[in-house]
């Protein structure tokens, strides 16, 4: 009995297991025989078609298989191509299946009869299985075609099985479907497309290299002829249209193939858009041939090529210095769209790294940041507009690394400066500063706010050297960030296209939750940066008054210099535009002496006169809110007898009463070693400053030693008037005014120096050493 039963179970499992592979085997075959639908052979992947804002032709992208494939609805197509390729291709379309049994047994009778194919009896449906899956030429090639094309008829009807082969149909090289030839040799869309036309095109498909319509034009006609002949015999046309359209004459207009005009906006733009099916375009306004398979961009074509022309023009002109690359852009301040988009000056040269795209490259800035940092330290009250920088030596002590002493290119300083003179002339010193008193962190978390997503590191991986360029940045980020200047703070994404907006639009706010509100409104301190970076008196110091910043009309604009003139920048704007342009070389060897306004600004200044050819831009508006002063140029205190050229300056109102009641300015300490080395400074020339020795100094005395320790009493003031010397009450016998040698002696000692009505006085000790030096003149400070 256990035995029967055993018996029974294992048949029972064996039926079992047959059970699970016959299941395995269908769920593995379902997919050949499920019916195929629409849906599942959605062309997604398509050749991409750009036009300008006014509709010219920008180019064509291919899809990654190289095809250009633009996808079209069967009601947008002129019926004299659907009736066209039916007479052509399968007059029984709409008569037959998968199959066309008549076909078939009239091919086969002629095959027979002539001993050879005469004629062949593919179905459309048979075509679009092939173009599907092409397979090999035999027997067993066919019955999987057939198998296909049953497939397709079992999950679609006719009008979707003729849609989705006249989008497959091959037009010669890389052209595919009715719509994309249309524009290719007609430069219309395929909803216009006459008999003689629509006939033509027809006519390709059936061997697309042999009717190649610029190579064997007379074979083509030959062909046209046939397919005439078919839609007469169809009834879809009469003799007379036939015969007709068979003389008449067609001309070719083809399109310009490939990329006419901004190569790197293209491609940029391509990979910034969703697949073809996750697309919502809507159609566009007629302009010249036009469907809703073209993305419609803000480029303007013509400025393109204005732009790529000069780009190509400049590089050529400071070759002799090792410049070969640069790049460009123009911005509508008004829409922020982006007129025009040069990343090389070439695309196509492949040699000198042509497909780099300098737009989107990251490159460190230089100075280019400055305006942000000031900006923000006006905001959160850290400076005011008439604060007075000290550009003098500095030094930094940074955590496992060298000091750090920020210099300009020239290693010289300025001293006192203003605020506007320190941004407008780019100088380093005061722009650290400034960032020591925001900090980096705050700036960075500004920075991000105002669109460098790709400055991601950490405060301390940049430093205080983030506002000289230490990060890495792209021009299209400075563009947007200057674009916020111009537009007086109020942030806008960059518009690249007019279609259903498929690119992403961030937005970011510049007031952040929890800020402390400023001294005045926002847009206020964005008018005041505006004013400083257009004053072209203020950045006379290291730009002259006639440098190629200087436009016939308002225009604020800032340079940058990277390290070992790697890069340099121009960005500036007018009320109307923002241009941004960048020089340098792709492969980061270094310029020779090529600095900002000698690299970018000439590209600059071209691009700014030519879109200003015709009508000068508004002037700014001026900071809303502010006072003017009368300062002097040079100190910015309020103007003296002595003061040679005297200018205006913006106070907040507040400060107007504090300005009023300034008689004098005295330099802290951090002026001493600066004012040494000043044969003469506006500063002292009304003002006596004692150099040496500091206030609360400590010097030690050697016994014996006191004749040969001397110490210098220097002075910094103006040389030409008399000075008295004066120590503990008692004047010096000296004829040296601003400089004179005293022998240490112990005790406290109050030095003080008069001129007239003026003096300055510090205080000193002198105190006996307990062991002797071992060299010889050897005195120590504590300062």
């Amino acid at each position: 009995m256990k035995l029967i039963l055993r018996s029974l179970l294992q048949i029972k499992h064996s039926k079992i297991i047959l059970a699970v592979l016959v299941i395995c085997l269908v769920v593995r075959l379902l997919p050949y025989f499920a019916p195929i639908r629409a849906a599942d052979i959605a062309q997604n992947q398509l050749a991409m078609q750009f036009s300008d804002r006014n509709g010219l032709p920008l180019g064509t992208l291919l899809t990654r298989d190289q095809e250009h494939t633009s996808v079209i609805l069967l009601n947008q197509v002129s019926p004299q191509f659907i009736h066209a390729i039916l007479a052509a291709e399968d007059g029984s379309f709409y008569h037959h299946g998968a199959l066309d049994m008549k076909a078939i047994i009239r091919a086969s009778k002629e095959a027979i009869h002539a001993k050879r194919i005469v004629s062949g009896a593919s179905t459309i449906t048979m075509q679009l299985a092939r173009m599907l899956d092409p397979v090999p030429r035999s027997f067993s090639g066919k019955l999987s075609e057939i198998w296909l094309s049953w497939r397709l008829v079992a999950g679609m009807n006719k009008d979707e099985i003729l849609s989705a082969y006249i989008n497959r149909l091959p037009m010669g090289g890389n052209i595919y479907g009715v719509e994309a030839a249309a524009q290719t040799y007609f430069s219309i869309p395929a909803s216009d497309l006459n008999l003689a036309q629509a006939s033509l095109l027809a006519a390709i498909p059936n061997n697309p290299t042999y009717f190649n319509p610029y190579q064997h034009w007379e074979r083509l006609k030959q062909r046209q002829k046939y397919v005439l002949n078919r839609m007469l015999q169809e009834k879809y046309i009469s003799g007379a249209n036939a015969a007709r359209t068979q003389s008449e004459k067609v001309v070719f207009q083809s399109r310009p193939q490939g990329i006419i005009a901004a190569p790197h906006f293209l491609f940029w733009l391509a990979n910034q858009i969703p697949p073809n099916k996750e697309r919502n375009q809507t159609p566009l306004s007629k302009v010249g041939w036009e469907d809703k398979s073209v993305i419609r961009t803000t480029i303007n074509r013509p400025l393109q090529q204005f732009v790529e022309a000069q780009v190509q023009q400049v590089i050529s002109s400071l070759a002799a210095n090792n410049v070969h690359d640069a790049s460009a852009l123009v911005i509508d301040n008004h829409t922020g769209e982006v007129l025009a988009y040069v990343g090389s000056p070439d695309y196509f040269n492949e040699a000198k790294l042509g497909r780099n795209d300098g737009v989107q490259a990251l490159r460190q800035p230089g100075s280019t940041l400055k305006p942000f940092v000031y900006e923000l330290a006006l905001e959160k009250g850290l400076i005011r507009p008439n604060t007075i920088l000290a550009d003098v030596p500095a030094h930094y002590a940074i955590p496992g690394a060298k000091l750090y002493s920020p210099t300009d290119y020239t290693e010289s300083f300025l001293g006192p400066v203003r605020v506007r003179i320190a941004l407008a002339n780019s100088l380093n010193v005061p722009a650290v500063r400034v960032l020591e008193k925001v900090g980096v962190q705050t700036f960075l978390e500004h920075l991000h706010q105002l669109g460098f997503e790709h400055l991601n590191q950490t405060p301390e991986h940049y430093g205080l050297g983030l506002t000289l360029g230490s990060g890495e940045v792209s021009l299209w980020e400075l563009a947007r960030a200057y674009l916020t200047i111009a537009r007086q703070g109020d942030a806008t994404p960059l518009v690249s296209t007019f279609s259903n907006s498929p690119l992403p639009t961030p937005h970011y706010p510049l007031s952040p939750e929890g800020a402390p509100p400023s001294l005045f409104p926002n847009h206020t301190i964005w008018q005041l940066i505006t004013n400083m970076l257009s004053d072209n008196h203020a950045r006379a110091t290291a730009f002259g008054v006639d440098s190629v910043l200087n436009l016939p009309f308002p225009a604020a604009v800032k340079t940058g210099t990277s390290s070992n003139f790697r890069d340099t920048w121009t960005v500036g704007f007018t009320t109307d535009y923002t241009v941004a342009t960048w020089v340098g070389n792709f492969n980061g060897e270094p310029m020779r002496q090529v600095s900002g306004v000698a690299g970018a600004a000439p590209l600059w200044n071209r691009i700014m006169l030519h879109l200003h050819e015709h009508q000068e831009p508004g002037r700014f508006l001026p900071p809303e809110g502010l006072v003017q002063l009368p300062v002097c140029a040079i100190s910015g205190l309020r103007p003296t007898p002595d003061c040679t050229s005297v200018v205006q300056e913006y106070f907040y109102p507040e400060d107007k009463i504090a300005y009023k009641r300034q008689n004098q300015f005295n330099l802290p300490p951090e002026y001493d070693q600066w004012l040494a080395k000043q044969q003469q400074s506006s500063f002292v020339s009304t003002n006596l400053r004692i150099l040496s020795p500091h206030h609360g100094d400590l010097f030690l005395v050697y016994p014996g030693e006191e004749a040969k320790q001397k110490l210098e009493f220097k002075l910094a003031g103006n040389k030409s008037a008399p000075v008295e010397w004066w120590l503990n009450g008692e004047r010096l016998d000296t004829n040296s005014a601003n400089s004179l040698f005293w022998n240490l002696r112990p005790g406290k000692w109050t030095l003080e120096a008069r001129s007239g009505e003026i003096s300055d006085k510090v205080s000193f000790q002198v105190e006996l050493a307990s062991i002797k030096p071992t060299r010889r003149g050897f005195s120590i400070s504590n300062y």
